[in-house]
């Protein structure tokens, strides 16, 4: 029997989740079944969407059930393996985080290749899940082309700063919004043009000035101000792809919708929302395109590394208070 270590969730948080909104249980892991794969984690992922899953209401993908353990992507090592095509030593993936160990069936796991001088987790980063959605978002809906300007609000986030480096690498302009001059510094040293600091107030004013011909591309990750500075600032016919409006996810009334939205009509606008699941056929050419770009440096990625499952409710609240620089990560 293996012991592991799991979060479940304990209530469903009203506004921003407390650290009462979760509870830790021990369990025991036997040996896999004809079929299964006994794994255990080194590294699981928090990421803002999963906020969506805590409300009790339908969706894209089904809420988290209160009293049983979170879900999330995950990176481990097979420890017994009772499958073909999996031996112990194997990396994999699963959606089977917020565990240190468990057995699976072998058709819910992915085996992943060890990459030289690449952490395991940047398959939960920039080589995974908020890295397609930066690569499928941009690419097929913000449409980007040489000379154009792409503004990316969350610009330091897993998401936000692999948008902004392909901007940069299909030769655009990019502005980029982060809150904080260590985060806008770490922008400006990753080849982004215009770092611009929300939180030092007069967003509309920093990205004029940044941007004073006008943005042709927006990658929405934040919502609120940003979207109605987007709007204001827009070309025509400039396309929005909107990902997430994390300034919204903790809210407990109904946010008003931006101000400025008939100029929508007179300008053109294209705004799109999407999910990454509906670009699952990318992923091959994705993963060839990133791995070439992270080979060739015009990738750098961050992350921010809390250590141990206890650790996990720490991590997922820090992501709407900007707790992280690029991705964050628990390391179990």
């Amino acid at each position: 029997m293996t012991t592991s270590h799991e979060i479940r969730l304990k209530s469903r948080p009203v506004g921003l989740p407390t650290e009462g909104n979760f509870e830790s249980a021990t369990v025991e892991v036997g040996v896999p079944e004809a079929g299964k794969v006994l794994v255990r984690n080194h590294f699981m992922s928090v990421d803002p969407y999963m906020r969506g899953r805590m409300y009790d209401r339908a969706s894209y993908i089904p809420p988290f059930v209160v009293g049983e353990v979170l879900q999330g992507h995950a990176v481990g090592e097979v420890v017994e393996s009772n499958a073909d095509g999996f031996v112990p030593g194997d990396l994999v993936s699963s959606m089977y985080g917020w565990r240190e160990a468990f057995t699976a069936p072998a058709a819910a796991l992915e085996k992943l290749p060890a990459l030289p001088g690449v952490s395991p987790s940047a398959y939960l980063g920039v080589l995974g899940m908020p890295g397609l959605t930066a690569y499928a978002g941009l690419l097929e809906i913000g449409q980007p082309k040489e000379g154009d300007t792409v503004f990316v609000s969350g610009g330091a986030g897993a998401v936000g700063s692999v948008v902004a480096q392909i901007a940069k690498i299909k030769g655009c302009t990019v502005v980029a919004s982060a809150g904080g001059k260590d985060k806008c510094d770490w922008l400006r040293a990753a080849g982004i043009d215009h770092a611009v600091d929300y939180k030092a107030g007069d967003l509309l004013g920093q990205v004029k000035a940044a941007a004073p011909k006008g943005i042709d591309v927006y990658f929405d990750n934040v919502g609120g101000e940003h979207l109605e500075v987007a709007i204001e600032v827009a070309r025509m016919g400039a396309r929005f792809a909107e990902c997430g409006m994390i300034s919204a996810y903790n809210a407990t009334e109904p946010t008003p919708g931006p101000r400025n939205i008939i100029m929508v009509v007179g300008k053109s606008l294209k705004i799109q929302g999407f999910i990454v699941s509906n670009f699952g056929h990318l992923r091959g050419q994705f993963m060839a395109d990133m791995g070439g770009w992270i080979a060739d440096g015009r990738i750098k990625y961050e992350e921010t590394v809390m250590d141990g499952i206890a650790s996990a409710p720490d991590a997922f609240v820090g992501l709407f208070s900007g707790g992280n620089t690029g991705k964050m990560v628990v390391k179990l």
